[in-house]
């Protein structure tokens, strides 16, 4: 799943792709490059970020999503409202990727259902203004175990097919480094539930403090070697797919996986 943040203030690339032509140009690149899917978001949800109102955020990716999604290429939107998501899977759009897993907005669950597209349901605990101060966990495996299984229940409950249901634990969301590096040694046990596992991982803060310390921190253009390392990682605990900003390096790891397993192209 390649990134195409339509936004002025994402963390990794805020305002390289804010312009509608070069949010579109990128997207056909990244699919070029190999991307299975794109992933278009106009909301920044970077730690302390402010939301756009809803007008702006349509204004920001319906042309992009619907340009793409004529181009042949699987879009998938990025977005905790639900008339957001409705008006994009109109425009094209064949999966709803909610960091919110649907709490952000209670008429999420019924668009999806009624959409039938596939949903991805991420572990969130508030919004990116103050989610840091809710990286409290008595055990963090345990505890987003438990709180995306409450989602898949409330889900189903509004008739979201489960099969149709992605999870995704949410790294960097209300999460510590120590919290996310738990979380990935854990991803069998998300698999084990037998729902597709996505990992955003991409550039995130704590992959820059890896062998590193504050003063020394990758910044986040320098993060991608070490989020291709991630994806080969998160290939072999089972999960579905990666959510990455560039898609060649983590296509690259993802083959040298293969060839070292003796896997071809399909997994076989």
């Amino acid at each position: 799943m390649g990134v195409v943040n339509v936004t002025p203030d994402s963390f990794s690339d805020g305002g390289v792709w804010f312009d509608p032509e070069a949010a579109i140009a990128h997207g056909l690149r990244l699919w070029e490059q190999g991307a299975d899917i794109i992933d278009v978001g106009g909301e920044s949800t970077r730690p302390g970020a402010l939301r756009p109102d809803e007008p702006e955020e349509m204004r920001r990716i319906l042309r992009v999503v619907a340009e793409l999604a004529g181009a042949e290429v699987v879009v998938s939107i990025d977005t905790m409202r639900a008339a957001v998501a409705q008006a994009a899977v109109a425009s094209g759009a064949r999966i709803v990727n909610d960091v919110s897993g649907a709490l952000g907005d209670p008429a999420m669950a019924e668009v999806v259902a009624a959409a039938g597209v596939d949903f991805v349901a991420m572990h969130w605990r508030g919004h990116s203004v103050d989610m840091q101060s809710r990286a409290h966990y008595d055990d963090v495996v345990a505890d987003v175990c438990r709180e995306l299984a409450a989602r898949v229940a409330a889900l189903t409950a509004a008739g979201v097919a489960p099969e149709r249901i992605i999870l995704d634990p949410g790294l960097g969301f209300a999460k510590l480094p120590e919290h996310n590096w738990a979380l990935l040694r854990a991803l069998p046990d998300l698999v084990a539930t037998g729902h597709r596992v996505l990992v955003g991982s991409s550039r995130k803060r704590f992959l820059g403090l890896a062998g590193r310390d504050e003063q020394t921190i990758r910044p986040a253009d320098a993060r991608d070697i070490a989020t291709a390392v991630t994806s080969a990682y998160a290939a072999d605990a089972g999960v579905w797919g990666v959510r990455v900003h560039d898609v060649v390096a983590t296509r690259d790891a993802l083959a040298v996986r293969r060839a070292w397993r003796g896997e071809s192209e399909d997994g076989r």
